[in-house]
């Protein structure tokens, strides 16, 4: 009698009756909650008059409208160029963090360190006041340097994780340094960095959000004007109501392309053939057959 695989392979105890009973319990109690907390956020809401006709008649003229969508693309744009040049920076100052040179790996590493631990905003506000950059070019220029250093320590790590024998397989067949990386420890590395990858482009996202602060009309900017109309009763609820569902909505399309990655990754012939270890000589294959030597 075979042995049921979950009892046999869980590295935790099954949990009893008892024990799914309280945990349906902790459930319902935890749902009641939330529903609870929904209603009083909604009872709140309803109780300061923030669905009448009057603050979310604003939304109805053209012109407003397109403020929203002028925004949304202005956001869009700005995220666009931040996250093509964080990735490019970040792949540039892993290269020389891992780079055989002393020298080049410890100005990596300083430059690295020190956009790190600066603070985004800091950084926006200093470029387009110091250096007197226009809005757009001193967000990005701002974004691309913190995403671009804090990308640059993922894709070291991640490089770093691949098994040691694969880059040693590849020295001894002869590979130079670069063809290692792209060909075999890139490939191998991306797998496991594309979720965090994607994690920081969201946070790049959100953060295009602070170009409001030094006047880029990006989408919260357009929101913010729209909320500091006096002729409209300051809709400022409704205007983040809004805005809310479309910053989460975006996020979330990240979340979902970095997951379609990831299946199609999975699928792809080139990555399976890359996770199929070399037979050993003597060894049989699927079939029974045994591997047949090369021939001279």
């Amino acid at each position: 009698m075979t042995a049921n695989p979950v009892e046999s392979t869980a590295l935790y105890d099954i949990p009893g009756p008892h024990t799914r009973r309280r945990h349906r319990m902790y459930g319902v109690v935890s749902t009641v909650l939330i529903l609870a907390l929904i209603g009083w956020v909604l009872y709140l809401l309803f109780d300061t008059e923030q669905f009448t006709y009057t603050k979310w008649m604003p939304f109805e003229y053209k012109g407003i409208q397109e403020l929203l969508l002028r925004g949304l693309g202005n956001t869009l744009k700005a995220f666009a160029m931040a996250a093509v040049l964080s990735l490019t920076l970040g792949t540039v100052l892993a290269t020389g963090r891992l780079s055989d040179h002393r020298p080049v790996r410890w100005i990596s590493a300083m430059v690295v360190e020190f956009f790190r631990a600066m603070p985004v905003l800091v950084m926006i506000f200093f470029i387009f006041v110091a250096l007197k950059v226009q809005p757009l070019p001193a967000l990005v220029a701002g974004l691309t340097l913190y995403n671009g250093s804090v990308l640059a320590e993922v894709f070291r790590s991640g490089v770093n994780s691949v098994e040691r024998g694969q880059r040693e397989a590849a020295f001894a067949l002869g590979l130079r340094k670069t063809q290692v990386m792209t060909y075999v420890l890139a490939p191998q590395a991306v797998r496991s960095m594309l979720p965090t990858i994607i994690s920081q482009l969201v946070v790049a996202l959100k953060d295009t959000s602070l170009g409001y602060l030094i006047t880029y009309e990006e989408f919260l900017h357009a929101g913010k004007l729209i909320a500091s109309n006096l002729d409209y009763d300051l809709p400022f609820i409704p205007v983040v109501m809004v805005i809310s569902p479309i910053y989460i909505g975006m996020c979330m399309l990240l979340s979902w392309f970095a997951q379609w990655v990831s299946r199609w990754e999975r699928r792809s012939p080139k990555t399976e053939a890359v996770e199929v270890a070399p037979a050993e000589p003597g060894t049989l294959l699927r079939g029974g057959v045994p591997p047949t030597a090369p021939r001279p």
